[in-house]
């Protein structure tokens, strides 16, 4: 983003009223189409005419820019390490997508000192204000840094797949997190089902078990097939659903949207408190 499009922004901001729901998607293991979902998930909400804003917080396996097809001008790391204001990272895509790219120059784990804490608090405090949702693409697994932004979000969305590894370590993942915050309404998505009618008796079965073991409701969101098209896409480092709107993936993602922000008509909005949240999860 430029640097008079950045301004523009920061004056947005000021004059927002919106209170942006936050959801981070996780997974247990790399792989799954984690970063895919997020990107094409954000695009159909931003296409009805939703503001949205994604965090690659994978980093330094961050990938949103090159799915989008964008070069970012910074990344997060640029707030942890060269102070960069969190506004001027914001990137946009020709679908009006807004990111923030997770960057490729940190191996090491996501750490926040005191000060970029604080510097986050802020910044984050008026990008609330100005999305409808904030999406934090996690990385996969779970690490304690990672596990303050799942925690304090509104909502978390785990994405599988059918094969067996995939789905024992969703189901770790979801134990982990539960373990911590068993109030945390959580999605469930399978991708890359072959027959549909499997992938449907996996995500309940997935469901299921959760339920009986963990004694917590996880709702199923849906399912994503298999199809070549999504390949073709990270080829042409687009999302999927824009490039090929007809492909089953396309069709599914589509739906997943909408199945979503039904769900969330019917639920009474209320004021979020993800920075509370953070803050006491990071702090105490």
């Amino acid at each position: 983003m430029k640097v008079d499009q950045a301004q523009g922004l920061r004056q947005k901001l000021n004059h927002s009223v919106r209170q942006a729901k936050t959801i981070a998607v996780v997974s247990g293991k790399g792989g799954v189409g984690k970063s895919n979902f997020v990107v094409n998930f954000s695009l159909q909400l931003t296409k009805r005419n939703k503001k949205v804003l994604i965090l690659d917080l994978d980093i330094g396996m961050g990938n949103i820019d090159i799915l989008i097809g964008n070069r970012s001008t910074y990344s997060i790391v640029d707030l942890l390490k060269n102070d960069i204001s969190l506004n001027c990272l914001i990137e946009e895509d020709s679908n009006g997508l807004h990111y923030i790219a997770g960057g490729s120059s940190l191996n090491h784990l996501f750490k926040l000192t005191d000060l970029q804490r604080n510097r986050f608090y802020e910044a984050f405090e008026t990008l609330v204000h100005h999305y409808d949702y904030i999406f934090f693409d996690m990385g996969a697994g779970a690490t304690e840094e990672s596990l303050f932004f799942t925690l304090s979000a509104d909502e978390c969305i785990v994405i599988t797949t059918p094969e067996p590894t995939s789905i024992t370590d969703a189901y770790g993942m979801v134990k982990h997190i539960v373990s911590r915050n068993n109030q945390l309404p959580i999605y469930a998505v399978l991708n890359r089902w072959n027959k549909k009618s499997d992938g449907i008796a996996s995500l309940k079965k997935f469901q299921n078990v959760i339920q009986q073991f963990l004694s917590v409701e996880v709702k199923t969101l849906g399912v994503i097939p298999d199809d070549a098209f999504v390949v073709k896409g990270v080829t042409a480092q687009q999302p999927y659903s824009e490039l090929y709107p007809k492909a089953k993936a396309s069709k599914a993602i589509t739906q997943l949207a909408e199945v979503y922000l039904k769900e969330r008509n019917m639920i009474d909005s209320v004021n979020t408190s993800f920075l509370g949240r953070l803050k006491n999860w990071m702090e105490g």
